[in-house]
């Protein structure tokens, strides 16, 4: 009897403890520190996407990932100009993710020839002082994770699948740079790239004139049959002094890629304010102090001083740019290894632009 009564308490106690521990709130899951996930990602990033969109790369800068101060700006593709973050995410796992919008044309290469070929079919019928309507904003995404030291992810359209194709990506942190235009540099060897060489036009990865590409040459200077390739030099520089002498048909539109990589604006915009991406500018970087274009149809000369990533500018005569930081890629840029010596690119999938003289002077440290 004694023994019954006690096996009654002692399943009573533990019912008892049962229901205690089921009643009993759940431990808290340890909280997750965001600042300390995303402080991983702040920095610049050199992003190389496949399939590569016309061999074009990207640039992102991050800034407070994790934090509400959060904030950041990127050179995408597709896409023309640099743009700010518009959200930016680091989820419980550690991952990143990003928003921006911007109005582009498509990264699937048949799509994006009509839709080009009927923009510029609109521009032709435009009438003095008329302008395209703009187009609405698109949003893409980024979602990415460290693996070692690169990001590894990929971009999606979510509102446009069958405009653009999924794209992934790696991305290296940019190198620092430290040589500056400190009085150390002299003129070493010139490359001339037009009047290229007469008979093997050997300056150019192309021989010139290249019906596909678009490039013909007049009496020696070079000039583009819109919408053509961009030019590309076959020796690549480091730092360098480039002038360049040119001119402009009325609503032209080109640009010169300094190491393949930063484009100095070529625009016919005279009379106008200067602008980030106005003539002389470094596109969507570096706004010209002054803007001393000539009119349409008037040969132009650009005087270029690249040392690092100090830049001066000297447009018809006038320095416009005098030792700007280039901080990374600007949208014309086809590699993503800064570190390194790059090609020299002239645009030419605007409108017409004509060359008559385009050299190279290397610069070396004085006593090298």
């Amino acid at each position: 009897m004694l023994r019954m009564r006690f096996v009654a308490i002692a399943t009573a106690a533990t019912l008892q403890a049962l229901l205690l521990w089921q009643c009993a709130p759940a431990a808290k899951a340890p909280a997750v520190n965001k600042a300390e996930l995303g402080a991983k990602y702040n920095g610049r990033w050199l992003v190389t996407f496949d399939p590569a969109d016309r061999e074009r790369v990207g640039w992102i800068q991050l800034e407070g990932v994790g934090t509400p101060e959060a904030k950041g700006l990127i050179v995408g593709v597709p896409g023309g100009g640099m743009y700010p973050l518009t959200a930016i995410d680091v989820a419980d796992d550690g991952s990143l993710r990003l928003e921006y919008s911007g109005t582009w044309g498509s990264n699937i290469p048949e799509i994006a020839k009509k839709e080009r070929e009927a923009r510029m079919a609109e521009r032709a019928k435009l009438k003095e002082g008329e302008k395209l309507p703009k187009q609405p904003p698109i949003v893409s995404v980024y979602t990415a994770k460290l693996e070692g030291d690169q990001l590894v992810g990929k971009q999606e359209w979510p509102s446009e699948p069958t405009r653009f194709q999924v794209v992934t990506f790696t991305a290296k942190r940019a190198p620092e740079i430290h040589e500056h235009d400190d009085g150390t540099w002299v003129a070493g060897e010139t490359v001339q790239l037009v009047p290229d060489k007469p008979a093997s036009n050997g300056n150019f990865t192309v021989a010139l004139p290249d019906k596909e590409l678009g490039w013909e040459v007049k009496n020696g200077d070079i000039l583009n049959v819109p919408p053509a390739g961009n030019l590309t030099s076959k020796e690549k520089f480091w730092n360098f002094d480039l002038h360049a002498e040119y001119k402009l048909s009325e609503h032209s539109n080109s640009g010169i890629g300094l190491r393949g990589r930063y484009e100095v604006q070529i625009n016919e915009d005279f009379g106008k304010e200067p602008y980030k991406q106005g003539h002389g500018a470094i596109y969507y970087r570096i706004v010209p102090t002054s803007n001393p274009s000539k009119k349409p149809g008037e040969w132009q000369t650009m005087d270029v001083r690249l040392i690092g990533r100090e830049v001066s500018v000297t447009l018809n005569g006038v320095k416009i740019i005098d030792k700007g930081i280039i901080d990374g890629l600007t949208a014309i840029a086809t590699n993503a290894d800064e570190a390194d010596p790059g090609p020299i690119t002239i645009q030419g999938d605007h409108q017409k632009v004509e060359f008559r003289k385009f050299t190279v002077t290397k610069l070396v440290k004085k006593g090298a």
